[in-house]
C-alpha cells in the first residue's frame, strides 16, 4: 500500500510541473501580448498586399483588363478584379470622396480587406481615370454646313 501511495504521490508532482509550467508560459505570454498589443494588427496582411502590388503586371494583362494604363492600374487590378470584373469599375464615374466612400462601404458591407498604403494609389488613379464627366446639355454639333441668312 504504501509503494501506491509513493508512486501516486509521484505523479502527482510530475502533474503539478507540468501544468505550473503551462502556467509560467501563458504568464509569459500574455505579458507579452499586453506589451505588444501590435501583434494583433494586420501588419502581415498588409505587407503581403505590398507585395503583391509590387509586382507589375505585363502590358497584354494591362490591356486586357479594360482599365486605363497609368500609374496605379497595377493595384487597382490586383485588388479591385480579385472580387468583381473591371468593367464594374469603369462603367463608374466619382470623384476621389466618391471612390473613397465606395472602398469604404465594400470594407463595411462586402469583407473588402485593408487596403493598406495601397488604397491611397487606388484612390488617385481611380479619381483621375474615372473622375465624373461634366457634359453640358448637348455635344456641340460638328460636321455641320452652314449657309448665310439673306435679308
Amino acid at each position: 500500500m504504501e509503494y501506491n501511495f509513493r508512486k501516486q504521490i509521484q505523479s502527482l508532482g510530475k502533474l503539478l510541473l507540468v501544468f505550473g509550467l503551462l502556467f509560467v508560459v501563458l504568464i509569459f505570454g500574455l505579458f507579452y501580448l499586453k506589451n505588444n498589443p501590435q501583434v494583433f494588427e494586420d501588419e502581415v496582411e498588409d505587407s503581403a498586399l505590398e507585395i503583391i502590388s509590387a509586382a507589375a503586371l505585363d502590358e497584354e494583362t494591362i490591356a486586357n483588363s479594360g482599365f486605363i494604363n497609368d500609374e496605379g492600374v497595377t493595384q487597382v487590378i490586383q485588388n479591385c478584379t480579385q472580387c468583381h470584373s473591371s468593367k464594374l469599375v469603369t462603367q463608374n464615374r466619382m470623384s476621389a470622396e466618391g471612390w473613397k466612400s465606395t472602398i469604404l462601404w465594400m470594407q463595411e458591407t462586402q469583407n473588402l480587406w485593408d487596403l493598406g498604403t495601397n488604397e491611397e494609389l487606388i484612390v488617385a488613379y481611380l479619381a483621375k481615370n474615372y473622375a465624373p464627366e461634366r457634359k453640358g446639355r448637348r455635344e456641340n454639333l460638328t460636321n455641320l454646313e452652314w449657309y448665310e441668312i439673306v435679308e
